[in-house]
């Protein structure tokens, strides 16, 4: 019930970031700014620490997670790039900007949230204390996770309906892996190898797709400041929720 609980007030803090990020879509290079920094903090203060963590812990070689990485970068970029060949006259969204392309990153995102939920249900079947730390730095992410959501999907020009809908779905998925964690259990090697791939993606849709859309009216001091907030909200999240 705890973890249930928990998964439920992670959902909700999700939306809050979501409804943030739809009504500042007018200042969607701003917003986009801030995303490419909280998925850059994500990627080096949350996922590859956890990794190497992982890796420590059980003795794998962590060229599995990284050859994970390499492939998940890899890949969403050859999806990308294919989804455009096949839409050539899609061309007034500009580079790398297409509503397929949203709803991919955005079902990215949501796989990443049914895994926090997953966090929550296995944390509490160790111990109440590790369930409560656990579930604090989830909920505490939460937010970031449905304003990037959100965000990815207005970037590449998809309908505010579906923007909505994607972020209704991203706040259900930790509820959903709470109540999952009750019924299977992943091996830490497998999470690991999970995680490097997920980072990858990120790291991809980030560097690649967000970050030069925020500026792509010209550079903007104001998405440089943003960024680096993005960031530095990250590592106080990772380091002290």
């Amino acid at each position: 019930m705890q973890a249930f609980l928990s998964s439920v007030i992670a959902a909700l803090a999700a939306l809050l970031g979501g409804y943030v990020a739809l009504r500042n879509r007018r200042r969607l290079n701003l917003a986009l700014g801030l995303t490419a920094g909280i998925i850059l903090g994500l990627i080096a203060f949350d996922l590859l620490p956890e990794i190497f963590r992982i890796t420590a812990l059980t003795g794998l070689d962590t060229a599995w997670p990284m050859i994970a990485l390499v492939s998940g970068f890899l890949l969403f970029h050859i999806l990308e790039k294919m989804v455009l060949v096949h839409h050539p006259h899609e061309t007034q969204y500009g580079p790398h900007v297409h509503p397929h392309v949203g709803l991919a990153s955005a079902l990215g995102l949501c796989g990443h949230s049914f895994l926090d939920g997953v966090a929550i249900g296995v944390a509490f079947q160790v111990n109440h204390s590790v369930g409560i730390a656990v579930a604090l730095a989830v909920i505490a992410h939460r937010f970031a996770d449905g304003f990037s959501t959100t965000n990815v999907m207005l970037l590449n020009r998809s309908k505010i309906s579906s923007a909505q809908l994607m972020l209704y779905i991203a706040a259900a998925m930790p509820i959903l892996g709470a109540l999952a964690a009750q019924i299977f259990s992943f091996s830490e090697n497998t999470l690991a190898v999970y995680l490097g791939f997920f980072a990858g993606f990120l790291l991809y849709i980030g560097a690649a797709d967000i970050l030069p859309q925020a500026h792509s009216k010209g550079p903007s001091r104001s998405a440089i400041w943003l960024t680096v907030i993005g960031v530095v909200f990250m590592f106080i999240v990772t380091r002290f929720a």
